[in-house]
């Protein structure tokens, strides 16, 4: 059962929908569809209206950027000697053709176990084939999320939070290694997909385990501590920052 993130939602003040991915059996539960003619980002608009989009064996070639079907449905629909070039060569993202060819190899797309690859608001009657939800947020927000996968974590070297360069579309499944593991990505960095995102958002995707994990945060937490109190009271101020406190010694005087 898909749990309620109602009350992260409202204390973290996000607005955006949650979006998630799923490998699905029926991809026909998820409409109505927003069409990808380029970037599969151009599609985050529809997204906030409700929309999903599909990507199948049967549509992916209609989109206008191979990485929509390579990432996320394993479609090769360009050869990766020819990908490497554009992106190293005509873009400047790597070094040189060859760095970019090696990168691509060691990192494989995601291998989708059904019909068809669907991203777009939650649907909780489909839990079962969710396999990342992604928060488009603020750095505010941003943080108190990272903060919230860190909350039962005792490991100073063993993070449960990564950010690695890669593909907007690689940063929603291909990134994850354990979609059985509390793990989370901070994507939205991959400079193709930003013109299609508001300046100031970025994305933090997690698996399943850790968007349940979210959702248990309860009022023992930092939710509902000062320092998130703090940030949102500075938020009001001119300029959108207060001046920090002075930090009274405990022997002090008031």
């Amino acid at each position: 059962m898909q749990p309620d993130p109602a009350n992260l939602l409202s204390i973290l003040d996000i607005s955006n929908p949650l979006i998630g991915f799923y490998d699905t059996p029926d991809a026909h539960l998820f409409e109505p569809f927003t069409t990808a003619r380029q970037c599969i980002f151009s599609c985050y608009q529809g997204w906030l209206q409700g929309e999903s989009t599909w990507l199948s064996e049967q549509n992916v070639k209609a989109i206008q950027c191979p990485g929509a079907g390579y990432w996320n449905c394993n479609l090769a629909t360009v050869p990766r000697e020819q990908v490497a070039h554009f992106l190293a060569v005509q873009e400047g993202l790597k070094a040189s053709p060859d760095l970019m060819c090696q990168w691509l190899a060691d990192l494989p797309p995601y291998s989708k176990e059904h019909d068809a690859v669907v991203i777009g608001p939650l649907r909780a009657e489909q839990y079962a084939y969710l396999k990342t939800v992604t928060f488009y947020v603020n750095p505010d927000q941003i943080s108190m999320l990272i903060t919230g996968a860190e909350y039962r974590n005792a490991s100073a070297s063993d993070h449960p939070v990564t950010a690695a360069y890669g593909t907007g579309c690689g940063q929603l499944a291909a990134a994850f290694g354990d979609f059985d593991a509390p793990t989370a990505v901070i994507g939205g960095t991959d400079i193709a997909m930003r013109p299609y995102l508001p300046c100031d958002t970025l994305a933090f995707t997690v698996t399943r385990p850790m968007f349940e994990h979210l959702c248990r945060l309860d009022e023992k937490s930092f939710l509902h501590k000062s320092f998130w109190s703090n940030v949102k009271q500075a938020r009001l101020q001119p300029g959108g920052m207060s001046q920090p406190q002075e930090i009274k010694d405990e022997h002090q005087t008031v």
